[in-house]
């Protein structure tokens, strides 16, 4: 009778995520042995602070300072890079990778950043790089677009990539609270980091919407590539507004390539949504993703999008298929550049050929003749109002004027925008969302 092998596992990072796998693996480990055929040994973690307090208690004498170690530690077949950021993360990354190593990671920001030369490093060395935690939480959106819908080619992906932009929507919508005291509650209760920025203004999402247009069509869009907008400046009385013109609104990633053009867009904004749709109605920590492929139509995953369980859960996951594939060569592949969607002269579309409707929000002075300005700013790039609804303003002797458009695009709306903020009677920065017309 053959010894069962044994799998050594090491953490590099033992935050939320990186307790939160030693405690789930530590409870299912009999049963995912028993599926794999082999011994999982949580053999080493790396942690910033030996001295800290931890809720998941860990013996001693198998903790360290020094991830390097833990990532080139010869007896180590399987790394989990779980410290965030974009610096010794990826050193850490591609030493285990130069050493064949399988790297399992949650770091969006990382692959964002990196992720060219991470895979290839991964490449180069026979090693593995995996990657389901990094976006979506728990929901097993990479293992759909690189397995379960490999038949596709997906002209849309859209959805909500960040729990705590949807929480906090959410909680204004519901309570009728502004921005300011639900963020302060988002922050009481753990749901947004000190420095909240990351999210609210769109980055994290961007980051996530990076690494689904990567595997989707094969091409890296870096943030700054991206139309980027977070969720900061809207009010409750936007959420009455949409409201009133049959919509929510969601902060949303949103992926589209024109095969005919072969023309990819990627963005990230609040949209409004109509109230029927079903990601419109997704509410609290929770993520959504609408997956549209040219052969199976359009397939919709929801789940917790983050949080220490859901995220440990995409992490062992990966861990699992990588002890598959070092028992016995089944399981996850290596992804490489040409096992991904052929880039086929795919190129980035300019604004001007990234079409939407929009709602605008304007704070203008209370006098006659003010419409008639702005409409003329809109007609002057060819902008048509589908919709006007206007409401007494909180600053005295203003209006809020609130305007629906027929399809427009970026670069007009951008214009658009610059011009009305030079007219004397406006005296708030303009905010503009999208209307978001996906029909699923």
């Amino acid at each position: 009778m053959s010894e069962i092998p044994v799998i050594k596992i090491g953490l590099c990072g033992f935050g939320t995520v990186g307790q939160g796998v030693w405690k789930h693996l530590t409870r299912s480990r009999a049963d995912l042995e028993k599926r794999l055929g082999a011994r999982l040994v949580l053999h080493r973690v790396a942690v910033h602070n030996l001295r800290k307090q931890r809720l998941v208690k860990i013996p001693a004498a198998r903790l360290t300072d020094d991830a390097m170690a833990v990532a080139t530690d010869p007896g180590i077949q399987i790394v989990c890079e779980l410290m965030g950021g974009t610096g010794l993360a990826r050193e850490v990354t591609l030493a285990a990778l130069r050493l064949g190593k399988s790297v399992v990671s949650a770091n969006k920001a990382l692959i964002c950043a990196h992720g060219a030369e991470i895979f290839a490093t991964a490449r180069k060395h026979g090693g593995h790089f995996l990657f389901e935690a990094s976006v979506a939480g728990g929901i097993p959106i990479i293992k759909a677009l690189r397995e379960g819908l490999v038949a596709n080619r997906f002209p849309r992906i859209y959805g909500i990539l960040n729990g705590t932009c949807n929480y906090i929507l959410t909680q204004m919508e519901e309570q009728d609270a502004p921005y300011e005291s639900i963020l302060a509650e988002a922050k009481r209760l753990g749901y947004a980091e000190a420095d909240e920025a990351l999210d609210v203004k769109g980055w994290d999402a961007a980051h996530k919407a990076a690494v689904l247009a990567w595997l989707a069509h094969g091409v890296w869009v870096k943030p700054r590539q991206m139309v980027v907008e977070g969720i900061d400046r809207i009010t409750p009385a936007d959420f009455k507004n949409a409201a009133t013109l049959g919509f929510g609104i969601k902060l949303l990633a949103v992926i589209v390539r024109d095969f005919d053009t072969d023309e990819l867009s990627v963005r990230v904004h609040p949209t409004l949504l109509p109230e029927g749709s079903v990601i419109a109605n997704v509410n609290g920590v929770y993520n959504a993703i609408s997956v549209t492929g040219d052969v199976v139509g359009t397939t919709l995953y929801i789940g917790r999008g983050a949080g220490q369980d859901a995220t440990a859960s995409a992490v062992i996951s990966d861990i699992a298929d990588a002890a598959s594939l070092l028992r016995c060569g089944r399981g996850a592949q290596l992804i490489a550049d040409e096992t991904l969607p052929a880039r086929n002269g795919c190129k980035l579309a300019p604004p001007e050929h990234i079409l939407c409707r929009y709602y605008l929000r304007l704070t203008v002075r209370d006098q006659p003749g003010v419409l008639a300005r702005v409409a003329s700013v809109m007609a002057g790039h060819h902008i048509s109002i589908a919709s006007v609804i206007q409401n007494p303003s909180e600053t005295a002797d203003a209006a809020s004027l609130v305007l629906t458009t027929h399809q427009s695009h970026e670069k007009a709306m951008r214009s658009t925008l610059r011009d009305l903020a030079r007219l004397a009677s406006v005296i708030e920065v303009p905010v503009l969302l999208r209307i978001g017309d996906f029909n699923d």
